[in-house]
């Protein structure tokens, strides 16, 4: 393997005679065995497909699942489908029909075995999973029973370290857990008890990449001081030590610093919330602008405050266009 293993996100488009392309909630093509022929050759052929381009550690590319996060809720007990209700997703950037949780929470059986299996079977390399995180789960259903989201997350937790141990069981070397609604919860950290955030000044910091942030929590930073692999600037309790001092254990980055500082001002004057809500009314602008000239979105039914998909029309080359703008 390379001294850097390559690997992609997780999940790859589905083909078009398997599921309805360009959508959320894509309506698979077939039913029964037919589907299930269907979804092991997109499986096959995604594996297939990193394979020829280099990839180091392979996915499944998630063909047999309709939806991330659904995906795996239909599998868990204590869930009613049918109890659909609409509520704000996402920090209530945009409306979403979910079900509803109505009992306490376990699995029905296995989860992704049959295609954690498939893939292991048809590979040599190492090969990675992707499960959706619990807070991610938590954003997507209505509680009418824990009560509270970090316990209801917890329980989902439970649930996903069962799923997750038996993957590695299935032969599965990587499992990573996707958490795409983790920035609603950046006040939470300490609430929920999350050990470590981690954070890079190119995320929604209006600053280039170079600077990294760490949060520990006292229990992570016990584990800092036990832990042996051998490192130099990642020295955690170094770095600790010299910022008690007001400077860093190593030359730091220090036009980024100052960008920073101005961002943060920036941001505290106008009010987090208020910054937010922005971000969300240009998203809906660009894409009532785009709809308005006749433009197809990537992601109609999924809208990000953060970035907005547009397919370019048919004749046009995007690498122009890129080198235009």
């Amino acid at each position: 393997m390379a001294l850097f293993a390559t690997t992609i996100a997780g999940s790859l488009p589905k083909p078009a005679w398997l599921a309805e392309p360009n959508k959320l909630w894509p309506a698979w093509r077939g039913a029964g065995a037919a589907l299930e022929d269907a979804k092991r050759d997109a499986t096959l052929l995604a594996l297939k497909l990193q394979e020829d381009c280099g990839i180091d550690i392979v996915t499944d590319g998630e063909q047999s699942r309709q939806h991330f996060v659904h995906g795996f809720l239909e599998f868990v007990e204590g869930i009613d489908f049918a109890r659909k209700v609409e509520i704000g997703i996402r920090a209530d950037r945009y409306k979403a029909m979910v079900p509803t949780v109505t009992a306490a929470l376990r699995l029905k059986s296995r989860v992704h075995a049959h295609e954690a299996r498939l893939a292991r079977a048809h590979t040599q390399r190492k090969l990675k999973f992707t499960l959706p995180g619990p807070m991610t789960i938590v954003d997507t259903v209505a509680d009418a029973h824990y009560g509270d989201r970090p316990t209801m997350a917890m329980a989902f937790a439970d649930l996903l370290n069962t799923e997750a141990r038996a993957l590695e069981v299935d032969g599965i070397d990587v499992i990573q857990f996707d958490e795409p609604a983790f920035n609603v919860y950046l006040r939470e950290v300490e609430e929920w008890g999350i050990d470590a955030l981690v954070t890079g000044s190119q995320k929604a910091l209006m600053l280039p990449p170079g600077l990294g942030f760490i949060a520990l929590s006292e229990r992570a930073w016990q584990k800092t001081k036990k832990a042996k692999l051998p490192r130099f600037y990642f020295d955690l309790n170094l770095e600790r030590k010299n910022q008690a001092k007001g400077s860093g254990a190593f030359t730091p980055a220090v036009s980024l610093i100052f960008g920073l500082r101005a961002s943060l001002n920036m941001m505290a004057r106008e009010g987090f919330d208020r910054v937010y809500a922005r971000h969300a009314r240009m998203a809906r602008a660009t894409r009532a602008a785009a709809t308005a000239m006749g433009l197809k979105l990537l992601a109609p039914d999924s809208p990000s405050p953060a970035a907005t998909g547009i397919f370019l029309p048919k004749g046009l080359d995007a690498d122009k266009v890129l080198d235009y703008l």
